[in-house]
Formats: C-alpha cells, structure tokens, sequence
C-alpha cells in the first residue's frame, strides 16, 4: 500500500507578519505522480484556492505547477504627451538615468542597470505593477508584483524584455495594472491565464472592458491610457477642490532644497512623483508645467459635463 505524505502549513500572525511553519506528516521514501487529487490552500487569510488533477509527491511535498504566462499591454497617459515617436511613449526617464533599479513598489524588486540601456520601441519607460485578482471576488488580490513597461505599451519581466510569468495557479483572473502617478485599471471580466499559453491583456484596446466607468483616458489615436496626475496618493484625480493634486506639485518646487528663492517656474529634475508627463521634470508654472495637465483632463472628463474645475475622476477598482 502506498501512503501519501503531505505537507501541514501553519500561520500565525504576529503583528502585521506572517510565519509559515513547516511539519511533515511522513519522511523520506520515493517521489511518485498522483492523479485526481484536489488540493486547497491557503496563503495567509485572503489568498485561498483550489487546484484538481495530478501532482507530484515527494519527500512529503505536493508540488503542483502553479504559473501562468501573461503579456499585458498598457500605456501611460504621461510619456504620450508630446510622443517623439508616433505609436510610442517617451522615454525620458530612461534616457536621463533616473529610473531607479529598485522598484517603488512594495515588493522592492531590483534589476540590472544594463536593462535601461536598451533604445528603440523596447526601452523601458518605467516600473509598474501587476496584480490578479479572485475571479469571483475583486477584492482579493491573488498575487502582485513589479514589472517593467517598454515604449510600445509591453509589460514585461525584470530582465527587461521576457514574458511576465506569475506564481499563481491557471484559471480565470481579473488583470489589474497600476502605476505610481497615474489612475489604476482592471479588466471587467475573468480572464482565462495558464502556463501553456501566452495569454495578451490589450487595456491599450479601446474595445476591451474595463472596470466601472471611464476608466482610462481615450486619446487622439483611439488607444486608451491610464489617466496621469494622481500625484497625492488619494486615487484620485482633481485640480481644484477639497482633494487637489495641483498644490503638491507646487510644492514640490518651492520645497525643493536648490529653489532658494522659491521661484513657482523652478524645474525639479530626477525621478518625481510630481512628474506628471514623465520627462524627468518637475515644474509648476513656465515653460513645461506639469499643472495644466491635470486641468486638461479635469475638463476633458466625459463625466464632468458642466466642466467643473473641482470634478473628481476617480479610481475604477472595486476597493473605490
């Protein structure tokens, strides 16, 4: 008779951390492959899923294949202000050294600095970050990460230039994308992910669904993009009124330790939040500011139809 030998996993919680302790139910012995199994587990309190068919069983650990292949494609509102390729985003941030090989994001993912000195429609524009979310509850998030967006919209591995490959189990997830100046977004629908399968996520398709209402800006071409000027962190968009995100970038500037005589049209050059067009600088009023923008997409809004200078627009995700 055959025994098979599984792992226990238990979590506790201390503080705002989690410990996985490991404990075998059985040791030692042969590895061997076991069909209609089903497996259901756990990642801390908000991460629980289920996978059926074969796994293999060794040395007391089920190990299944739990990946999926994605290539999401995104533009950012920004960098296409003033594009100097037609089709592509800016990539000044590139081209000045100022993108960090540290992520800004919560995962602190790191990567060569040879990988931004790539040119042409594959150069890196900047980080973003990736999550899928529960088919059947958006507000879990399954899995997330940092990735890294080339000049044609590409969200691609830390190496610059491979497929994204996730650690999560195939099936149907929501696809969200987001950046650290500009508005999220999310598929509306599931979207089938698996390993055998380079499965493309199109948010530049002006006929993809997308969560709730406008949820990126349409631009002159008919792509789609994420709306930029949320500079404050608030998932919100607004030039005047009780959330502005002007005032932060003013500032910004004035703030700035070599703006000593507090000068509104002072450039603050280097990789800046407060950027809201992506050129590696940050300016309130004068020859590039990075105000105007957000007014211009306040008006433009599709909602804000009495043309409101204090509109809000909104994040789209199912936490708003």
């Amino acid at each position: 008779m055959k025994y098979l030998k599984f792992i226990v996993l238990l979590c506790s919680s201390i503080g705002f951390s989690q410990i996985l302790e490991r404990s075998s139910l059985d040791s030692g012995g042969a590895s061997s492959t076991v069909s209609n199994l089903q497996l259901i587990y756990s990642i801390g309190e908000t991460n629980i899923q289920e996978r059926s068919g074969s796994f293999q069983v060794s040395e007391g650990f089920i190990t299944p294949n739990f990946k999926i292949k994605i290539s999401p494609i995104v533009f950012l509102q920004g960098p296409l202000v003033n594009p100097s390729s037609a089709g592509l985003m800016n990539d000044a941030l590139r081209s000045n050294n100022y993108i960090p090989t540290t992520s800004p994001y919560a995962d602190n993912a790191t990567v060569d600095a040879s990988v931004f000195t790539v040119t042409g429609s594959n150069a890196i524009v900047d980080w973003v970050w990736i999550e899928l979310r529960q088919e059947n509850d958006t507000l879990k998030i399954v899995t997330s990460r940092s990735a890294l967006l080339q000049r044609d919209g590409d969200v691609v591995a830390l190496d610059g230039s491979s497929t994204l490959v996730l650690n999560v189990a195939p099936g149907n997830h929501h696809v969200v994308m987001k950046h650290r100046n500009h508005l999220s977004v999310m598929s509306a629908n599931p979207i089938t992910l698996s390993e055998a399968t380079t499965t493309i996520v199109n948010f530049t398709d002006s006929m993809f669904s997308t969560f709730g209402s406008n949820a990126q800006v349409q631009l002159a071409n008919n792509v789609m993009a994420l709306w930029t000027g949320n500079v404050n962190g608030d998932d919100i968009i607004q030039y005047s009124g009780t959330n502005p995100d002007v005032p932060s970038i003013l500032s910004e500037v004035l703030n700035d330790s070599g703006n000593f005589l507090n000068f509104p049209t002072y450039v603050v050059n280097g990789y800046n939040i407060h950027d809201i067009n992506m050129d590696g600088k940050t300016q309130y009023t004068g020859t590039e500011p990075d105000s105007p923008l957000i007014l211009q997409n306040i008006l433009a809004h599709p909602g804000n139809f009495l043309n409101f200078s204090t509109y809000q627009i909104q994040e789209q995700l199912p936490e708003n």
